[in-house]
């Protein structure tokens, strides 16, 4: 089992920043690989981030790629998603996910194992 808490979402105008962080507990944190993803109402979740066991490769959706990053802290057991000039398409809950495929760093929700509960980001214009 793996347990993870998100937090770090909120309200911020358009061009603003913030930063979500992903508590992960339960299984040794480097032995997983860790995504970020997001759902606007009406919309199906999508990827936007993702980062290997080692934190050496990482992924990005096209929409987010110079404006996001993601790194992993493995001291804190933790996975984070900087995100700047934000746009109000930005808005949505965003997910952080775990995948214990110990293989390619994947990008589909349905490969990831383990989901955390959803903070909700909004971009104001």
């Amino acid at each position: 089992q793996v347990q993870l808490v998100e937090s770090g979402g909120g309200l911020v105008q358009a061009g603003g920043s913030l930063r979500l962080s992903c508590a992960a507990s339960g299984r040794t944190f480097s032995n997983y690989h860790m995504g970020w993803f997001r759902q606007a109402p009406g919309k199906e979740r999508e990827f936007v981030a993702a980062i290997s066991q080692s934190g050496l490769i990482t992924r990005y959706a096209d929409s987010v790629r110079g404006r996001f990053t993601i790194s992993r802290d493995s001291a804190k057991n933790t996975v984070y998603l900087q995100m700047n000039s934000l746009e109000p398409e930005d808005t949505a809950v965003y997910y952080c996910a775990a995948d214990l495929n110990s293989g390619s760093l994947r990008l589909r929700s349905r490969d990831y194992d383990y989901w955390g509960q959803g903070t909700q980001v909004t971009v104001s214009s």
